[in-house]
């Protein structure tokens, strides 16, 4: 019995991963701003008419104030979680240049963040390897879609 790995839509999943690690890094740099319920009432020249709708809006308020942080701090602990499985030198790579909120650039982490520097080609090698094991780990992966066969042969002329 074998089990193949399958084979990714490269550009597709680079571009879920990256969006993923963008999220995780906005959630870490940004504060949750909570909301709040209105106090004053609003006065309309229109009659108002049972709508059968019944709102709770402190209730609703409530619950997004407890229930937005608690998604924020469980997608992130997803995203680390995740990079903790990583091999170290594919960890090193995606924690420098994603998780950090202070480095924009792949060249800076090639040259600084390893103990020796390694070269463009193998940064990018890396990072295609951690991609591909955060998306199957993150569940974010896009399969590469096979088409089908194309018949070559001819019709022949009666």
């Amino acid at each position: 019995m074998t089990f193949e790995l399958p084979e990714f839509d490269r550009k597709s999943t680079r571009a879920a991963v990256d969006a993923a690690l963008e999220k995780y890094r906005i959630y870490k740099s940004t504060l949750f701003e909570e909301r709040e319920v209105k106090t004053t009432a609003e006065w309309s020249a229109t009659p108002r008419s049972n709508t059968g709708v019944t709102s709770d809006q402190t209730g609703n308020i409530a619950a997004y104030n407890v229930d937005e942080p608690a998604a924020r701090r469980a997608y992130c602990k997803r995203i680390e979680e995740a990079v903790k499985l990583l091999p170290r030198r594919e960890r090193i790579l995606i924690t420098e240049r994603y998780l950090n909120t202070d480095c924009d650039f792949d060249y800076v982490v090639y040259n600084n963040a390893f103990e020796r520097p390694i070269s463009e080609a193998t940064y990018y090698h890396l990072k295609w390897k951690a991609f591909y094991k955060l998306a199957l780990n993150l569940n974010i992966q896009v399969i590469k879609e096979v088409s089908g066969l194309k018949s070559t042969s001819r019709k022949e002329k009666s």
